[in-house]
C-alpha cells in the first residue's frame, strides 16, 4: 500500500491539501451550527434572545475562513490570476532594457 502523506507528486500534494483546507472548513461550519442550536435552545430557554451575539461574531470568522479556503486559497481562479500577475511582473523585472 502506498504512503499518501509522503509522496513526491507535487499534484498529489497540492490536491490533498486543497481537499484537506475544503474538509476544514466544513468540519468548522458543522461545529458552528451544531454549537449555535444548543446556544439557541439555551437562549430560548432562559427567555433571552442572547445567542445572536456569538453567532455572529463566530459566523464572522467562519464567513472568512471560508472565503481564505475557497476564493483566496491556491484553488480558486482569483488565486492563480494573481499568482500569474506576480510571475509576469517579476518576469519583467529581470528582463534587461
Amino acid at each position: 500500500m502506498r504512503n499518501h502523506t509522503l509522496t513526491t507528486d507535487p499534484i498529489e500534494r497540492l490536491a490533498r491539501r486543497r481537499a484537506g483546507a475544503k474538509m476544514g472548513w466544513h468540519i468548522h461550519a458543522s461545529v458552528y451550527l451544531l454549537v449555535n442550536l444548543l446556544l439557541v435552545a439555551l437562549s430560548v430557554g432562559s427567555g433571552r434572545h442572547w445567542a445572536v451575539f456569538p453567532a455572529l461574531g463566530w459566523g464572522i470568522g467562519l464567513a472568512i475562513h471560508g472565503m481564505v479556503v475557497f476564493f483566496l486559497a491556491g484553488g480558486s481562479n482569483l488565486h492563480e490570476r494573481m499568482v500569474q500577475a506576480e510571475r509576469d511582473r517579476l518576469s519583467a523585472a529581470q528582463t534587461p532594457r
